[in-house]
């Protein structure tokens, strides 16, 4: 067995995140009196990526950031509206949508009979505890390592310092890390030295300036890996 630890992102790798936040994004413009659409989404979701990003890099908060896109989104919008309020309603809905991905209860019922199957995540800790406690893979996951919990995020060495520390047999040589994020996952795993597999439907072109050892289009080709 090449890997017998699996390290598996949360948001758009195990459970479809683009949908969830779909209902939470309109659950935010309710919140507002705003009419969600499909162009707001788009709008917002420049904010929120680019927020995020800050995030993953170190160069803010996630209590700043998690305001902050909203904010930007209705600055843009000028609209007079409260982040706040509008965060909020994201937040509250997001906790209850745990809708996977295409194979990932599949794949993650098959590999935890012969893996050790493990959850991380920079997530909000109540929404990711409220997603897991409705979604249908959580029993195949051990544990679920938010940042929030772990006081430090991917991509950061601090964060996989705290992975390991409470992982007992982990070892950078025994593990992979699977994820769709290239600045959080993919970033994270190079920066600790940890085999890395890019999950990557939407056939995004590789980037020269990281390390992918495998990249995959669909969950189920991690059977031939691990």
């Amino acid at each position: 067995m090449r890997y017998p630890y699996l390290l598996f992102d949360a948001d758009n790798t195990l459970f479809d995140f683009d949908r969830a936040v779909r209902h939470a994004f309109a659950a935010s413009c309710e919140a507002v009196g705003l009419t969600a659409s499909d162009e707001l989404l788009r709008r917002y979701r420049v904010h929120n990526d680019a927020c995020w990003t800050m995030f993953d890099r170190g160069e803010a908060s996630k209590d700043f950031i998690l305001i902050e896109r909203f904010r930007r989104f209705f600055a843009e919008l000028g609209v007079d509206a409260d982040p706040a309020a509008a965060n909020r309603a994201h937040l509250e809905t997001l906790a209850t949508c745990s809708f996977p991905m295409a194979h990932s209860v599949e794949v993650c019922a098959r590999l935890a009979r012969t893996h050790r199957l493990f959850l991380i995540t920079n997530a909000v800790a109540s929404v990711q505890r409220g997603r897991l406690a409705r979604s249908v893979i959580r029993p195949y996951l051990e544990v679920a390592f938010i940042s929030e919990e772990a006081g430090a995020q991917k991509p950061t060495r601090e964060y996989f310092d705290y992975v390991f520390a409470h992982i007992d047999g982990i070892t950078r040589d025994n593990c992979l890390l699977i994820g769709d994020s290239l600045t959080s996952d993919i970033q994270g795993a190079n920066n600790y030295g940890l085999a890395c597999c890019w999950y990557n439907p939407a056939h995004r072109p590789k980037p020269d300036d990281l390390r992918v050892d495998y990249e995959i289009t669909d969950l189920r080709e991690l059977y031939g890996i691990v």
